[in-house]
């Protein structure tokens, strides 16, 4: 059995430790960034099943960095869940405009976050 291992992308330490230890209660193995070029990088080195990325970052947002990924032949295949305080419904049809296969408001709940590793079994 292969090892289940998600990314996730936040610029805020609590949501990433929150998220975190969603992830890993669900039998995930956690890396972690903090800013959209990171992600980038992370991604390509850690080959995660699944990538939980905020839109509101640093030098690039969520919506860059899932184009990006989403573009890039090495990453394509990782569905990416945005997890944003954004939650109209134009920031989530820009998201899946973008690439993204799933997308969670916050604040959520932790069973909200394990829906989403659906898309990546």
């Amino acid at each position: 059995m292969s090892m289940k291992k998600a990314l996730v992308v936040d610029d805020s330490m609590a949501e990433l430790a929150n998220i975190k230890t969603i992830l890993t209660d669900a039998g995930y193995v956690v890396v972690t960034a903090s800013s959209g070029k990171e992600t980038l990088e992370k991604a390509k080195a850690e080959k995660p099943s699944i990538i939980f990325l905020d839109i509101v970052m640093p030098e690039m947002d969520g919506y860059e960095a899932c184009r990006s990924l989403s573009q890039d032949p090495a990453t394509k295949g990782i569905p990416i869940v945005f997890v944003s305080s954004k939650s109209q419904k134009a920031d989530r049809i820009w998201g899946q405009l973008q690439g993204a296969k799933g997308y969670v408001s916050k604040p959520y709940t932790a069973d909200q976050i394990i829906d989403q590793l659906k898309i990546a079994a």
